[in-house]
């Protein structure tokens, strides 16, 4: 079983680029890194930030900031989403482009590493008003972009409509038909089945390998999942389907609990006839949402936000494992009590890497122009992903580390194999 390390304490970090970075550096001492390399990763490889003026529909004209950050192309094209948020900025991106780099490593993709985003709140724009945004974004990053240059996704507050209005102005800006040029389109337009649910999917798979080495039966475990979003619903669905009895569901507007389970399909109905929003749901009693996180269960999947589960948090988690959903849901300090713990973290660039798994399977699909079934995709998928989860497992026994550092290890060979590989010109 991975173990703690002594190395893991880190200071209070206020950006959460230097969070990844204090990750970086602890693993990068234990596995041994040279600073060379080191210092190359820790240093995006371009920064691109744009100025958006957008005619409101209400005549006036509004500028949004917009961003793109690649990490790394030295595995291959750049991958990563773009989020929709008031909270986006240049740190954020930074941050979460180095995650992908890390990410795409972990699950052995010939990827390197990306993020963009748009600061605003979509749930206040129409819908003409998020298309004009969308297809001016895509027009500034239009020679960021490319199938075979950096391909982005969607992630908080974007999904396949987005993605399609933004294939639509690539197209029209390079004059061709480029489906590749980003991934979570709908399945008419070049998406692949089994995408939406993929991350789910992936948080499902990392669960079950988790609970088999831990020889935990998944009939027997009961879980709490914060959010129920695409990727919190689709794992709350799965894990059920699975056995696991799910006794705590929020979202933002509610959270709830119920020892006995949940009804997760009678939850999913719910939420989808109400604004996919769980408020109402008359199925558990309502619980504050930090409660979710401590509650008495063996499985904890925050598949929320960032940084929830702080010192605070961690000094009174109960769940024996926890599989991170959400991106960077975990501080530092709080992995290191965590670590005291023996909780068993299974952290994000493993967890939940099920996303982009699929979003290579989907770029495959528009460079061969041949698409498979579902169950084919999900095939790949699982075995993709447990391939994955056995890599790191080992990789942190044989450092005697954590499941973090052992993941953040197994990123680290294969890109320092790319830069020795390549050179550094």
């Amino acid at each position: 079983m991975p173990t703690k390390t002594k190395d893991a304490t880190e200071p209070i970090h206020d950006s959460m680029f230097d969070a990844v970075l204090a990750r970086l550096d602890v693993a990068a001492k234990i596995y041994g890194l040279s600073d060379e390399v080191a210092n190359i990763l820790r240093n995006p490889q371009k920064q691109v930030k744009v100025s958006l003026p957008i005619m409101m529909d209400n005549g006036k004209v509004t500028v949004f900031e917009g961003f793109r950050t690649i990490h790394s192309t030295v595995l291959g094209p750049s991958k990563g989403g773009i989020r929709y948020a008031m909270d986006v900025c240049d740190d954020e991106v930074k941050a979460l482009s180095a995650w992908m780099t890390f990410k795409c490593a972990v699950a052995n993709l010939p990827y390197g590493g990306a993020k963009g985003g748009i600061k605003c709140d979509p749930r206040t724009l129409s819908l003409g008003e998020l298309e004009r945004l969308t297809k001016a974004y895509t027009v500034s990053m239009a020679d960021v972009f490319g199938a075979n240059r950096d391909i982005p996704a969607p992630d908080m507050g974007t999904g396949g409509r987005e993605m399609a209005w933004l294939v639509d102005a690539y197209n029209k800006v390079h004059r061709g038909d480029f489906p590749g040029v980003t991934t979570g389109k709908p399945v008419g337009l070049g998406g692949s089945l089994g995408r939406d649910a993929a991350t789910g999917r992936g948080v499902m798979v990392a669960t079950l390998a988790a609970l088999k080495k831990l020889n935990l039966d998944s009939k027997k475990v009961t879980a709490a999942v914060q959010g129920f979003g695409n990727v919190g619903s689709h794992a709350a669905r799965l894990l059920n389907e699975q056995g696991v009895k799910i006794c705590a569901i929020g979202d933002h507007t509610v959270t709830l609990w119920n020892e006995n389970g949940i009804d997760i399909k009678a939850a999913l109905a719910f939420a989808k006839a109400n604004g996919n929003m769980l408020k109402g749901f008359t199925g558990g009693v309502e619980i504050k949402s930090a409660e979710l996180l401590t509650a008495n269960v063996d499985v904890l999947v925050p598949a929320a936000l960032q940084n929830v589960i702080t010192e605070e948090i961690a000094i009174n988690i109960k769940a024996k494992l926890i599989i991170e959903g959400a991106n960077g849901p975990t501080t530092p300090e709080a992995d290191a009590i965590l670590q005291e713990k023996n909780v068993i973290v299974v952290p994000d660039i493993l967890a939940n890497g099920g996303g982009v798994t699929v979003s290579y399977f989907e770029w495959v699909q528009n460079q061969y122009g041949h698409y498979w079934t579902e169950d084919e995709v999900n095939t790949k998928h699982d075995a993709s992903m447990n391939a994955a989860f056995d890599n790191v497992w080992n990789n942190a026994e044989q450092y005697k580390t954590t499941m973090r550092l052992g993941a953040y290890i197994t990123a680290l060979k294969k890109v320092e194999f790319g830069i020795k590989a390549k050179g550094t010109y």
